[in-house]
């Protein structure tokens, strides 16, 4: 049976719907470290992941979604939990909630850092808004919560950046940013996808509500020299 598309999601971004934004050759590719720590190949080999090695600078961190181990390389491999993938299967409903979605731009990018790095920081860079649409709600001026568009391939797009600042949770904030980038990309032909850590039964059964099933669980890996 083929592989789906979704089941190597890094390297099927960097060669369709994300080609521009990839660096390196037909057996391993990688986004620019300013937008994002993301790395993939095509197909587990030692070719691949020699080329691999070639795009790593000593001291980054980089990860791999998807892949299998054993790998066949010298490089550090640190292992995580690993991830559930699951797409969205039905279109949410938007409820009102009293306050303006603005459409981020390069001039939110501080506030954006800001607010990643108290809620959940390590894999969101000062330009992966160029990924795609994020969205952001304010109060009083500050950012308070964000969602957005990251990986893309042909036919699906990923929900990612879901974060709420901890002083204004319970407002269904993120629920209100998810449920119109699902909608928003549902109505472009889009198919939503996302990842989650695979013991968070609580952003699971949110993520239910707003219309997502259980595809797979993925490894996910850090590689680095």
């Amino acid at each position: 049976m083929a592989a789906h598309i979704l089941d190597n999601p890094i390297w099927n971004s960097l060669v369709t719907s994300h080609s521009q934004f990839s660096t390196g050759g037909d057996l391993a590719k990688r986004y620019p470290a300013e937008i994002g720590p993301f790395i993939g190949v095509p197909e587990i080999s030692p070719t691949a992941f020699a080329e691999l090695g070639k795009l790593i600078q000593p001291g980054e961190r980089w990860y791999l979604v998807g892949l299998e181990e054993p790998f066949p390389t010298d490089l550090t491999i640190e292992h995580h939990e690993p991830i559930t993938q699951m797409v969205a299967a039905q279109r949410p409903t938007v409820k009102d909630i009293g306050r303006k979605v603005k459409v981020l731009s390069e001039a939110d990018i501080g506030d954006m850092l800001e607010l990643i790095e108290l809620t959940f920081p390590g894999y969101f860079r000062p330009q992966t808004y160029r990924l795609g649409t994020y969205l952001g709600i304010r109060d009083n001026g500050k950012l308070v919560a964000m969602a957005g568009e990251r990986m893309a391939m042909t036919g699906y797009r990923e929900v990612s950046a879901v974060c709420t600042h901890p002083d204004h949770r319970g407002h269904g904030y993120a629920n209100h940013l998810m449920a119109r980038l699902v909608n928003k990309m549902l109505d472009e032909g889009i198919t939503p996808f996302l990842h989650v850590d695979i013991d968070n039964a609580k952003a699971k059964r949110v993520y239910e509500k707003l219309g997502f099933v259980e595809r797979r669980d993925m490894p996910l890996k850090a590689v680095s020299r």
